[in-house]
């Protein structure tokens, strides 16, 4: 299988039922978001401690999951090959909150906004983070926006995935910190910001 074929040399992408659209469309800036998400979480893999064997088998399934969300946000809806794809479903969304909860209750509460820092474990979490938060922000557009229609119910599975995974990747980022003893950096505040808690 040759790596270039020049389909894309004139700017357009092929969508997984055949269809080709410009590189600048939504869809397709939906789909690399996600994929840069993936990249910065094999990066987040490359640097994580070892000995967490665990926790790097649970980075690797949500990679794999987001291969598939891909599939999906790069498939028009009706079309054919929508029947072959795994569905993100509630189970996927679960697994989520399971890491969520794990990670929450070994770690000291949050007491007020912090900084997107700390180890280098940790500050890629953050910054896959970032990039979790921009992927969701092209979904949603791409629901509303793109002839799929509005919110179709994969795309709707795909949202709440997303949303669910940012929460995943800041308590992540706060668990390597607390794992390799680097602390939460306090944001300096004076005084007229809420807490994280208050409306």
């Amino acid at each position: 299988m040759k790596i270039y074929t020049g389909k894309g040399d004139t700017g357009t992408a092929g969508l997984l039922n055949g269809t080709r659209i410009l590189k600048s469309d939504p869809q397709v800036e939906a789909v690399g978001d996600i994929d840069e998400l993936n990249s910065a979480l094999g990066v987040l893999q490359a640097v994580f401690p070892g000995t967490e064997k665990e926790m790097l088998e649970e980075i690797r399934t949500i990679q794999s999951d987001l291969f598939h969300m891909g599939a999906w946000v790069a498939t028009p809806r009706n079309s054919p090959p929508m029947q072959f794809l795994k569905p993100i479903d509630d189970q996927k969304i679960a697994f989520l909150e399971s890491g969520i909860d794990r990670m929450d209750s070994l770690l000291p509460p949050l007491k007020g906004f912090i900084l997107p820092n700390g180890n280098l474990s940790g500050a890629w979490s953050h910054l896959a983070r970032t990039i979790c938060r921009r992927a969701e922000r092209h979904v949603v557009r791409l629901s509303v926006e793109a002839p799929m229609g509005n919110t179709p119910k994969h795309l709707g599975n795909t949202l709440k995935y997303l949303n669910r995974l940012s929460d995943y990747l800041f308590v992540l980022a706060r668990y390597c910190n607390h794992l390799l003893d680097s602390h939460d950096s306090a944001w300096e505040t004076s005084g007229s910001f809420p807490k994280p808690d208050q409306p």
